[in-house]
């Protein structure tokens, strides 16, 4: 099979942790070990998130005063996309995956999107009120408060398209496993027949449906830090949602910032493509491949 996995950034870097690269290593060598074996099986693409490690890149550039001005946020997209790239393609041929390969990827936007006014994507750490308004006023970043304190919001425009996905095919026709649009991928626009990037951040969720759906993958695996999808989430009626349609799913609410895009991306791919997708936890990856576990979702 083909199968696509969409890993969060979250997964790499943990609530509370210090943003140091051990702890992080340790996250992607637990997440290496749970998809080898679907690489040593199956054709894989790996997508991964960038939201903690592109925030911590935005705050170490707004912070150096060497700069005339911090580096644009596609630029540290780019530049997580390689480091996390890295870190992953290590980990997994430790873990006996066999040759893998990291694309720095483009994915193209729509400068007209209406995202680019409401930014409501959360990446980086968390602030005290008092920090959060002496971030925003000397960068003029946005900020939202959220449960733990403030985060950054920035542009979250969806995908039309992704520029280095011929290339990946080519490489998973030859058996390569590919680390495929970090963060989501690079945003950019077409603008006089040259692709030109912008400061946004892409949802890694949705771009892997784009990406799965384009190279006809059999399956979309959404991994995360928790068991699945969960009706009345922290309710008293909390339940775990173990096989359920897009039209099902699409009739429920659920948080913009955190399960509303994989519950979309899995939509969105078995609505388009009739296959199945499924949202689970990074440990149970045997299981929510198998169908046993998670939240499945099926035409």
């Amino acid at each position: 099979m083909r199968i696509v996995v969409a890993i969060g950034g979250n997964a790499l870097l943990r609530r509370g942790e210090r943003p140091d690269a051990a702890p992080q290593r340790r996250h992607v060598a637990t997440a290496a070990a749970a998809l080898a074996g679907i690489a040593r099986e199956h054709e894989l693409v790996v997508v991964h998130g960038n939201g903690p490690q592109v925030g911590l890149l935005a705050l170490q550039s707004g912070a150096d005063t060497s700069l005339s001005e911090p580096y644009p946020l596609a630029d540290l997209v780019a530049e997580s996309q390689g480091l996390i790239g890295l870190w992953l393609q290590q980990a997994l041929v430790d873990e006996g995956a066999g040759d893998v390969v990291t694309l720095v990827t483009q994915t193209v936007v729509d400068p007209e999107d209406p995202a680019f006014q409401e930014p409501t994507k959360l990446i980086g750490q968390f602030y005290d009120e008092s920090a959060a308004g002496g971030l925003a006023g000397r960068h003029g970043w946005a900020f939202r408060a959220v449960q733990d304190g403030w985060r950054r919001v920035v542009a979250s425009p969806l995908p039309c398209g992704i520029v280095e996905l011929p290339v990946a095919e080519r490489l998973l026709d030859a058996g390569v496993t590919v680390v495929l649009a970090g963060g989501g991928g690079v945003p950019v626009v077409v603008r006089d027949h040259r692709y030109e990037s912008v400061d946004a951040v892409v949802d890694k969720d949705h771009v892997a449906a784009l990406a799965a759906e384009t190279l006809d993958a059999d399956l979309l695996l959404v991994l995360t830090d928790v068991e699945g999808v969960l009706r009345d989430f922290g309710g008293p009626a909390e339940t775990l949602l173990r096989e359920v349609s897009p039209a099902e799913l699409s009739s429920m609410r659920f948080p913009a910032g955190s399960m509303g895009p994989k519950v979309a991306a899995v939509c969105a791919f078995t609505r388009r493509t009739g296959r199945r997708a499924a949202i689970g936890g990074l440990d149970e990856v045997d299981g929510v491949l198998a169908g046993t576990a998670g939240t499945q979702v099926r035409s």
